[in-house]
């Protein structure tokens, strides 16, 4: 039977390692779309076998923000299915059983390279010109020697078995034919010495045990989509129909990132924005709805969607244009559909709950309290010209100012939680290594986060603000140093003739 002719199932697969990614959203949003114009059912699985970037708060983020925007799944871990566990981390026993097959099979191989030797191989490689890669060192190793090691406890990875010439052809249904030599391609890993499996061996098996029959993922994945096929003809399994969606772009047509736009869901909810006007403004990323129409319900693009109206030109992820359709549902809004979308924002009292400790002692009057706190409500950037003065180190350069104050970001962005103590606890690693007095580094952040000399608690601050708004504000604050400086520099002479 055709995957054609089957009841159409598909599915996205978010890594829990981060924030929620607005292409996540993105992604779900076109796979809900097809899957409800079609009758069919859409399914949430988490790939989580990377347990080195895993995160346990990720996982129920993601779920949060993409309910947030109104989108919901028929399976999912959450909400169960026929076919779970949907987590890869407890699916573990499946892979090694197919791994097992493609062994059996001669499809793949066991590799016990030390980490020395190929770190050793690249370095030849490099020194060579030669395309990195693995060099099938253990290709014709003998089977039976490769599992009597293996039962002796040695250390090794599986590897897949790649044609080593001929061309692998991916079926692209909005590309049309894309080829691919197979000596482009390594042998890649399929099980990790952990027992785990890489993307590629758990995103086919997945995906063909959960009957998944559309793959509609993002246009990075297509250089990976070749091991897929070859893993599918493997097997001896059918390959579900590939959809490979344009990338959202930053105006300059880079890669939409968090250096140059917001990327979090989070951040989106915490400035206002209208959970219904970011899926409007998704949908319009590469699709068109018809005419020049570019506001419309959810309901109404499935009603119309269909796939001869997607462009591949990257997107431009344009924040002027969603400032413009949030506008627009906002004008829509009766007054009690405003009084609760504001509420429901902001000004409820879970959130004023946790801004009373920083406002209760730096209040005579009620009156006084939106003074304290109105940077709490201020969904955009901060105006740092009052400041900007003092957003300095003494003796540092605006350039190390400016990098100094990214490198705090990373810092809290590598760890967990968003609590005062963990936030200080990072201020002061991070101070020292910078080589910078605590009370000049402190007051740089608080300048950045605040727009303020005097604030409630710094961290507690931070905290109640959130990772989204703060990291956005020190970003943006960085921004403001460096463009600063390079006004201030003085023209240079044009050269003499």
């Amino acid at each position: 039977m055709s995957s054609t002719a089957r009841p159409v199932r598909v599915r996205i697969a978010p890594s829990p390692t981060g924030d929620p990614h607005v292409g996540t959203a993105y992604i779900a949003l076109f796979n809900y779309v097809f899957a409800k114009k079609h009758g069919g059912t859409f399914v949430l699985r988490i790939e989580d076998t990377d347990q080195t970037r895993a995160r346990a708060d990720s996982e129920q983020m993601i779920f949060d923000a993409l309910h947030w925007c109104g989108l919901t799944w028929d399976e999912g871990p959450d909400v169960g299915g026929p076919y779970a566990p949907y987590r890869q981390s407890e699916r573990s026993h499946i892979y090694q059983d197919h791994v097992g097959v493609l062994l059996a099979k001669g499809e793949a191989y066991r590799c016990f390279c030390t980490a020395e030797r190929l770190q050793k191989v690249r370095i030849q490689q490099q020194a060579e010109k030669k395309n990195p890669g693995y060099d099938r060192h253990c290709r014709d190793l003998d089977p039976k020697d490769g599992e009597a090691r293996a039962k002796a406890g040695e250390p090794h990875v599986v590897r897949m078995k790649v044609p080593l010439t001929g061309d692998i052809v991916v079926e692209d249904e909005l590309r049309g034919p894309v080829t691919i030599s197979a000596e482009q391609l390594d042998d890649q890993v399929l099980l990790k010495s952990d027992g785990l499996p890489t993307y590629h061996l758990a995103n086919v098996v997945d995906d063909h045990l959960m009957e998944i029959t559309h793959v509609i993922r993002a246009e990075e994945w297509i250089s990976s989509t070749p091991k897929h096929v070859l893993l599918y003809q493997a097997f001896g399994w059918e390959p579900p129909r590939f959809f490979h969606m344009p990338l959202l772009r930053n105006s300059d047509g880079s890669k939409i990132s968090k250096r140059k736009n917001p990327v979090s869901i989070n951040y989106y909810r915490d400035i206002g924005i209208l959970p219904h006007a970011l899926l409007n403004f998704l949908a319009t990323m590469g699709w068109s709805f018809g005419g020049d129409r570019e506001k419309f319900t959810l309901a109404e693009m499935i009603d119309v969607f269909s796939w001869d109206r997607m462009s591949l030109g990257g997107p431009v992820f344009n924040l002027e244009k969603l400032s413009h359709l949030n506008e627009l549902y906002i004008h829509e809004l009766t007054e009690a559909q405003l009084v609760d979308a504001v509420i429901g924002w902001r000004f409820n009292r879970e959130y004023l709950a946790r801004l009373a400790p920083l406002f209760q002692k730096r209040i005579k009057k009620l009156s006084d309290v939106m003074s304290v706190v109105d940077l709490f409500f201020h969904g955009g950037e901060l105006d740092y010209a009052p400041v900007l003065a003092d957003m300095k180190v003494p003796d540092v350069t605006a350039e190390d100012t400016r990098d100094g104050l990214l490198a705090y970001v990373d810092k809290i962005e590598a760890r967990e939680g968003f609590e005062p103590a963990m936030l200080e606890e990072v201020a002061r690693e991070w101070a020292d290594a910078q080589k910078w007095k605590t009370k000049h580094a402190f007051m740089l952040l608080r300048l950045a986060v605040t727009g303020r000399k005097a604030s409630p608690g710094l961290f507690e601050t931070m905290s109640v603000l959130g990772k989204d708004l703060t990291r956005r504000r020190i970003r943006a604050a960085a921004e403001t140093i460096k463009k600063a400086a390079e006004a201030a520099k003085p023209a240079q002479a044009p050269k003499a003739k």
